[in-house]
């Protein structure tokens, strides 16, 4: 299991979950948090035992984007991973979920501060959770910068366009019930409540069938840009091979004899 100073990795079950670390400056990107990013999404794209992702972060924030500090020339912590980034270039982004999209199911429970960077790397997520007093924003355009992680192209895709442009162009933070309400997150809890949620929702996923879970998974993002005829095509494609394997004979069984599903993803 890897994880680095500022991301720390551990298992709940089936679920790998993925902790942002740096509490100190609201869990703000740095180098060793983009490689521990990266480095679990290849974990859990690697491991069949592995069912679902969350994605969370320490000391009551989420992430507060990239770490001005270090872009206005003050250094970045963690130059030891320097080699990691040259080798891949494309490293951060992938961290970041901009050129990565896991097979297994993300969660995002976020508490505090979800802005800029953090709402880039959250429209990478498939689920989200928030507590109540979460923020959301891309602050970008405040500080005379472009949101390059993705949500030009990303949010539109995800709430009303109106939407995403007001977001994208005031750079003003929103709270989690306005977040709630033009879609962008799908749960509202308690304060400190968002990572507890996250686990059970990652429960009920890690329960369902792994090969099945995957495949529906990748035909929502797959066929989002296709027309309808396009899409259904791609769809049976995608879909009827599930039909044969053992885990829907499996599903198939237990249902039949009322009991909870032995799955072993074949």
């Amino acid at each position: 299991m890897g994880g680095t100073e500022h991301l720390s990795v551990r298992r709940e079950g089936a679920t790998l979950v993925l902790t942002l670390n740096r509490p100190e400056a609201r869990n703000a990107l740095s180098l060793p948090m983009l490689v521990g990013l990266y480095d679990g999404w290849i974990e859990a794209d690697g491991d069949d035992a592995i069912r679902s992702i969350v994605l969370t972060g320490a000391g009551g924030s989420f992430c507060a984007g990239m770490d001005l500090k270090a872009l206005a020339g003050g250094g970045m912590d963690g130059q030891h991973h320097r080699a990691r980034l040259k080798a891949d270039p494309d490293l951060h982004w992938k961290a970041m979920l901009r050129h990565h999209r896991p097979r297994k199911p993300v969660i995002a429970a976020v508490e505090g501060y979800c802005v800029a960077g953090g709402t880039e790397m959250l429209q990478g997520t498939d689920i989200r959770v928030a507590g109540e007093s979460a923020t959301f924003g891309l602050f970008e355009v405040r500080r005379g910068l472009f949101p390059i992680g993705g949500s030009t192209v990303r949010l539109q895709r995800q709430i009303p366009r109106t939407h995403a442009l007001e977001m994208l162009l005031t750079g003003r933070p929103y709270s989690a019930r306005e977040a709630a309400g033009i879609g962008l997150i799908g749960h509202v809890v308690p304060d400190g409540a968002a990572l507890a949620r996250a686990l059970e929702i990652a429960e009920q996923i890690n329960a369902c069938g792994p090969l099945a879970v995957e495949a529906v998974k990748a035909s929502v993002y797959e066929t989002a840009e296709m027309t309808e005829s396009d899409g259904l095509a791609a769809e049976l494609t995608r879909g009827w091979p599930v039909f044969d394997t053992a885990d829907a004979k499996e599903g198939a069984r237990a249902f039949t004899e009322k009991r909870p599903p032995a799955y072993k993803r074949a």
